[in-house]
């Protein structure tokens, strides 16, 4: 259990953290893309309609990427997909899925009348592929890095025996010159 919590916590910080690389991002993306659709303008203003908003909506937005980095945690090992791409294909799906609510958002959001509409927005739908496929890579391999197997020692007999040519004593043996 112990094992397992420590897995759980790790998956929530590299969570949190490709939250704020997704956040940290968001004003590129909006300047490229050519949308003003934000993700902690969204959650700030769902909750205060005060100048509070950016604050409140980092840190929902940085909670929801801890939950969902513990949640990736817990499941991706027993996930038959490769390591590399769990996480990418984690974000996306989380996309996917989530897309629709837009609809929802668009109607009956506090802040509706100040937020980009996301209901048939190309660019807003490119902005939220890149940033979930972005949250995805980066937490997959932080999870990854954080929550690594212990190696096995290797030790110096196969390092030197590798090419399986005998052990270090047959080798130290041949190198010694003939009386």
């Amino acid at each position: 259990m112990r094992a397992d919590g420590i897995r759980i916590l790790r998956g929530a910080v590299a969570g949190a953290a490709a939250a704020a690389v997704w956040a940290g991002q968001q004003p590129l993306d909006k300047r490229l893309l050519g949308s003003g659709y934000d993700d902690v303008e969204l959650l700030g203003k769902g909750v205060t309609s005060g100048p509070a908003w950016y604050p409140i909506g980092l840190a929902l937005h940085l909670a929801n990427g801890a939950l969902f980095g513990a949640t990736y945690a817990a499941i991706v090992p027993s996930l038959p997909i490769p390591r590399p791409a769990a996480g990418p294909i984690a974000g996306l799906t989380e996309h996917l899925a989530l897309w629709p609510l837009g609809r929802v958002t668009d109607r009956v959001h506090p802040a509706r009348e100040e937020l980009t509409p996301l209901t048939g927005n190309p660019r807003a739908f490119a902005q939220a592929t890149w940033r979930h496929l972005l949250f995805g890579v980066v937490l997959g391999e932080l999870e990854r890095r954080l929550n690594r197997e212990p190696e096995e020692p290797v030790s110096f007999e196969e390092i030197v025996s590798s090419n399986g040519h005998g052990t270090i004593e047959h080798a130290a043996a041949a190198a010694r010159p003939a009386h």
